[in-house]
Protein backbone atom coordinates (compact mmCIF):
# COMPACT_ATOMS: atom_id res chain seq x y z
CA UNK A 1 0.00 0.00 0.00
CA UNK A 2 1.43 3.40 -0.92
CA UNK A 3 1.40 6.52 1.27
CA UNK A 4 -1.71 7.96 -0.44
CA UNK A 5 -3.72 4.77 -0.01
CA UNK A 6 -2.61 4.47 3.61
CA UNK A 7 -3.43 8.15 4.22
CA UNK A 8 -6.89 7.63 2.74
CA UNK A 9 -7.46 4.60 4.95
CA UNK A 10 -6.41 6.56 8.04
CA UNK A 11 -8.42 9.66 7.07
CA UNK A 12 -11.52 7.54 6.51
CA UNK A 13 -11.08 5.89 9.90
CA UNK A 14 -10.83 9.30 11.59
CA UNK A 15 -13.36 11.52 9.81
CA UNK A 16 -15.46 8.82 8.18
CA UNK A 17 -15.78 7.63 4.59
CA UNK A 18 -18.52 10.12 3.69
CA UNK A 19 -16.59 13.18 4.96
CA UNK A 20 -13.39 11.89 3.37
CA UNK A 21 -15.17 11.51 0.04
CA UNK A 22 -16.61 15.03 0.37
CA UNK A 23 -13.12 16.42 0.94
CA UNK A 24 -11.79 14.62 -2.14
CA UNK A 25 -14.78 15.61 -4.28
CA UNK A 26 -14.60 19.27 -3.24
CA UNK A 27 -10.96 19.47 -4.31
CA UNK A 28 -11.00 17.20 -7.38
CA UNK A 29 -11.70 19.86 -10.01
CA UNK A 30 -9.87 22.80 -8.52
CA UNK A 31 -6.98 21.60 -6.35
CA UNK A 32 -6.47 17.83 -6.27
CA UNK A 33 -2.96 18.41 -4.92
CA UNK A 34 -4.52 19.61 -1.63
CA UNK A 35 -6.34 16.31 -1.28
CA UNK A 36 -3.08 14.47 -1.85
CA UNK A 37 -1.34 16.66 0.75
CA UNK A 38 -3.99 15.82 3.36
CA UNK A 39 -3.59 12.12 2.63
CA UNK A 40 0.17 12.37 3.06
CA UNK A 41 -0.31 14.31 6.31
CA UNK A 42 -2.46 11.50 7.75
CA UNK A 43 0.04 8.86 6.63
CA UNK A 44 3.05 10.73 7.98
CA UNK A 45 1.41 11.51 11.31
CA UNK A 46 0.67 7.87 11.99
CA UNK A 47 4.02 6.74 10.65
CA UNK A 48 5.85 9.00 13.12
CA UNK A 49 3.84 7.43 15.95
CA UNK A 50 4.63 10.10 18.53
CA UNK A 51 1.07 11.32 19.15
CA UNK A 52 -2.02 9.14 18.92
CA UNK A 53 -5.10 10.15 16.96
CA UNK A 54 -6.96 11.31 20.08
CA UNK A 55 -4.16 13.74 20.87
CA UNK A 56 -4.00 14.88 17.26
CA UNK A 57 -7.73 15.54 17.09
CA UNK A 58 -7.60 17.51 20.36
CA UNK A 59 -4.86 19.68 18.89
CA UNK A 60 -6.77 20.05 15.64
CA UNK A 61 -9.95 21.15 17.42
CA UNK A 62 -7.97 23.70 19.41
CA UNK A 63 -6.20 25.04 16.32
CA UNK A 64 -9.45 25.36 14.41
CA UNK A 65 -11.15 27.06 17.35
CA UNK A 66 -8.38 29.62 17.71
CA UNK A 67 -8.49 30.56 14.04
CA UNK A 68 -12.22 31.23 13.98
CA UNK A 69 -14.30 31.05 10.80
CA UNK A 70 -13.55 27.34 10.42
CA UNK A 71 -16.99 25.83 10.95
CA UNK A 72 -16.75 23.42 8.00
CA UNK A 73 -13.46 22.00 9.23
CA UNK A 74 -14.70 21.99 12.84
CA UNK A 75 -17.68 19.85 11.78
CA UNK A 76 -15.37 17.31 10.19
CA UNK A 77 -12.94 17.22 13.09
CA UNK A 78 -15.56 17.20 15.84
CA UNK A 79 -16.91 14.06 14.18
CA UNK A 80 -13.34 12.82 13.84
CA UNK A 81 -12.77 13.43 17.54
CA UNK A 82 -15.87 11.40 18.36
CA UNK A 83 -14.70 8.66 15.98
CA UNK A 84 -11.33 8.32 17.73
CA UNK A 85 -12.88 8.11 21.19
CA UNK A 86 -13.05 11.67 22.47
CA UNK A 87 -16.32 12.14 24.35
CA UNK A 88 -18.79 14.96 23.84
CA UNK A 89 -17.95 16.24 27.32
CA UNK A 90 -14.23 16.27 26.46
CA UNK A 91 -14.90 18.19 23.23
CA UNK A 92 -16.92 20.78 25.10
CA UNK A 93 -14.21 21.01 27.76
CA UNK A 94 -11.53 21.57 25.09
CA UNK A 95 -13.52 24.57 23.88
CA UNK A 96 -14.35 25.86 27.37
CA UNK A 97 -10.70 25.55 28.38
CA UNK A 98 -9.75 27.88 25.50
CA UNK A 99 -12.18 30.61 26.62
CA UNK A 100 -9.56 32.64 28.47
CA UNK A 101 -7.20 32.46 25.53
CA UNK A 102 -9.45 33.06 22.51
CA UNK A 103 -12.59 34.72 23.89
CA UNK A 104 -16.31 34.14 23.96
CA UNK A 105 -17.17 34.62 20.25
CA UNK A 106 -14.85 31.87 19.00
CA UNK A 107 -15.78 29.49 21.81
CA UNK A 108 -19.51 30.10 21.35
CA UNK A 109 -19.18 29.52 17.60
CA UNK A 110 -17.30 26.26 18.19
CA UNK A 111 -19.91 25.12 20.73
CA UNK A 112 -22.65 25.86 18.19
CA UNK A 113 -20.90 23.70 15.61
CA UNK A 114 -20.41 20.94 18.21
CA UNK A 115 -24.11 21.10 19.02
CA UNK A 116 -24.93 20.60 15.32
CA UNK A 117 -22.63 17.57 15.09
CA UNK A 118 -23.90 16.10 18.37
CA UNK A 119 -27.52 16.43 17.22
CA UNK A 120 -26.74 14.36 14.10
CA UNK A 121 -25.43 11.44 16.15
Amino acid sequence: MDKYENGLKIRESVIGKRASRLVSDSLADIAPILDQKTLLAFDEAVERGILDMKQREMITLTALLTQGDTSNQLRIHIQGALNVGISRAEIVEIFVHCLSYVGFPKVLNAIAVANEVFSQD
